[in-house]
């Protein structure tokens, strides 16, 4: 069985949709496990099938603003995310997933489950949707704001096993975030960035990658630093949003248009739903000794139980052991 860890408490609407997600994620696979950390009594509420889930009480919220994560996790060490990520690193659970405070569990994530020797640097990569029938990973999301160029290439090294066990694709394609495709384009970090991953055998780099091309990509990983491909995943969250905003207006203009807007409820539905993250899941934190999977803050149920799988298919496919390989460290 693969035993996951939820922190119930995290979150936006925590903990019914943790909960109600946990339950879901047991639905669609029987091959896990699922530990809860946090207030039993706020829990039972929610838990209206405890098949495979049981309940670890813990005392203690990270709470979603805070402004001093370190800080908050050192001296809440029986707290629900602090809990849950003592579990993956001295067992008993094979990986944890949070929708809590961001920066919280990746303080968390260094301090209580350690970063691989040979990763530097560690990364947020979501995996995202695109107009084709594969998504694509995006990193480092708002890890680390400024990075050599060294680290980056121990993040795409990460990121290409991750999506090829993980999201099935052979030799996947790398390309670097870059304001145009040429060589030579974008800031000197760029520059030195692209020649060393032409440099390295293991990534199959196809080379620079404007933003307006993120969501139908020529690679199946876009890299840069932590500033720039937080504000490409924003962009694209904005950009889904407000378009489906103004097609509605648009819709509810005029007799015909509100017709129009009738007849086409269900393809709104299925759009919103495609351009959601939350349908495949959450973001990994690459680099670190164990699996953490940071969920959305405000993840619902279905989203929340995605992250859930998501995060077991991870443990399944050997993730860690086989970067760990790669990068010729022992797990």
């Amino acid at each position: 069985m693969i035993k996951i860890a939820v922190d119930a408490m995290g979150g936006d609407y925590a903990p019914k949709e943790q909960v109600e997600g946990a339950m879901k994620a047991i639905k669609k696979l029987d091959d896990i496990e699922i530990t809860l950390y946090g207030d039993p009594e706020a829990i039972k509420k929610y838990l209206t099938d405890d098949t495979r889930i049981t309940i670890e009480e813990t005392n203690g919220v990270i709470s979603m603003g805070e402004k001093d994560p370190i800080g908050a996790i050192r001296s809440n060490r029986d707290s629900s995310m602090a809990r849950s990520l003592s579990s993956v690193r001295k067992g008993p659970n094979d990986a944890v997933v949070s929708s809590g405070a961001t920066q919280a569990l990746i303080a968390g994530a260094h301090i209580l489950v350690g970063r691989m020797k040979s990763m530097k640097r560690t990364a947020i990569a979501p995996v995202l949707p695109t107009t084709g029938d594969k998504p694509f990973i995006l990193l480092d999301a708002g890890g680390n704001i400024e990075i050599k160029p060294e680290f980056m290439v121990q993040q795409a090294q990460f990121a290409s096993v991750y999506a090829e066990e993980v999201l099935g694709i052979k030799n996947p394609k790398l390309g670097l975030i870059n304001i145009g495709t040429e060589d030579g384009k974008g800031r000197e970090m760029d520059k030195q960035v692209g020649e060393l991953f032409k440099q390295n055998k293991a990534l199959n780099f196809y080379g620079n990658v404007e933003p307006k091309e993120v969501l139908s990509p020529p690679a199946d990983i876009l890299i840069s630093d932590g500033f720039t491909a937080n504000i490409v995943m924003k962009t694209i969250e904005g950009t889904a949003k407000g378009m489906g905003t103004m097609l509605k207006q648009e819709l509810k203009k005029g007799l015909f248009g509100k017709l129009g807007l009738l007849f086409s409820a269900h393809n709104l539905k299925r759009f919103k739903k495609r351009m959601s993250p939350s349908e495949i899941g959450g973001a990994m934190i690459m680099g670190l000794r164990g699996v953490v999977i940071k969920a959305q803050g405000a993840s619902k149920s279905e989203g929340f139980a995605n992250a859930i799988v998501q995060a077991s298919n991870v443990v399944r496919q050997d993730v860690i052991n086989k970067v760990s390989s790669r990068l010729g460290e022992e797990a």
